[in-house]
């Protein structure tokens, strides 16, 4: 017991100082246990761009909730693959796992990638059913830029639309350490990405709130030094103000690349990202949950 106790401390050690690179992700990967759910591979959501999805489903699944992630990378790097550890660990929570590609900077700029994100859940909308999953229980997922998109889908009506849907076609909204909330831009490449200048204002989420946006759960680690944890704090706020439902999670301890890692089942006991996300799916779904978060740093309406 205490040789398996040590050698689980030094994985955590190792994944530590990796978690933030390509390595980690891949490590991640291949600790990930393949049983317990389906995944299928590379199935073009939107013939324009070729753009392909991976689909994790749950054994025996009928008309679960269906999660549709988003993977972060700074709008310019990063790819499904790297994250079939979140994918599999939301199918073992019982949902079915959509993780899209999506276009980045600099072969395309805002708001390329959220009209990619929006026909990719216009895709996982259609075809719900044909992976045991139910089309009106469907949720949009991301970490760090993924949390961007998925920000935007639930607060700027216009991405939905623009592929025949509405805000309404979401149950929830979840997010995970996202830049919603980032001007000025000060680095020269995120100003040519979201530029020209004029147009900076519509590429922040905190700028389209109104109040109706569906419900969010926003998670945040306050040791985040990539995307600053006021982010989520300004953007839940504006939509308290506004009357619009939203639940918050603060992290103490937690990194900007940790707060994901925490998803994958060789991490999950490191914090309670993953019982707040499935308590938060299933109670917006209409399902009783049956895992308790532990933390007691939730900020509810």
């Amino acid at each position: 017991m205490v040789l398996n106790r040590w050698l689980k401390m030094s994985l955590i050690s190792a994944l530590t100082a990796l978690i933030s690179s390509c390595s980690g992700q891949k490590l991640l990967n291949t600790l990930t246990v393949g049983n317990g759910y389906t995944r299928a591979s590379n199935i073009v959501y939107d013939d324009a761009t070729a753009l392909k999805t991976d689909i994790y489903t749950p054994k025996g699944a009928a008309n679960a909730p269906v999660v549709v992630f988003f993977f972060g990378g700074r709008w310019s790097e990063g790819n499904k693959d790297l994250y079939e550890f979140a994918g599999a660990a939301l199918a073992k929570q019982g949902f079915v796992a959509v993780v899209p590609d999506y276009r980045l900077y600099p072969a395309v700029k805002f708001p390329a990638f959220v009209e990619d994100a929006a026909k990719a859940v216009r895709w996982a909308r259609d075809n719900a059913n044909r992976y045991g999953g139910d089309a009106n229980r469907l949720f949009v997922m991301g970490h760090s830029a993924g949390a961007h998109l998925a920000a935007l889908l639930a607060t700027d009506e216009s991405f939905l639309k623009a592929v025949g849907g509405s805000r309404q076609w979401l149950k929830g909204m979840i997010g995970l350490a996202g830049p919603y909330d980032f001007l000025p831009f000060t680095d020269d490449d995120i100003k040519d990405m979201f530029g020209p200048p004029e147009r900076y204002q519509i590429t922040q989420p905190i700028n389209h709130i109104d109040g109706r946006n569906p419900p969010m759960l926003l998670m945040h680690g306050e040791d985040d030094v990539s995307v600053f944890p006021r982010n989520t704090r300004n953007l839940a706020n504006k939509i308290r103000a506004a009357g619009g439902p939203v639940e918050t999670v603060f992290y103490p301890k937690l990194s900007h690349s940790w707060i994901v890692a925490t998803l994958s089942t060789t991490l999950q006991k490191q914090s309670d990202v993953m019982p707040y996300t499935k308590d938060f799916v299933l109670r917006k779904s209409g399902l009783k949950p049956d895992i308790e978060p532990t933390a007691t740093n939730l900020s509810r309406p």
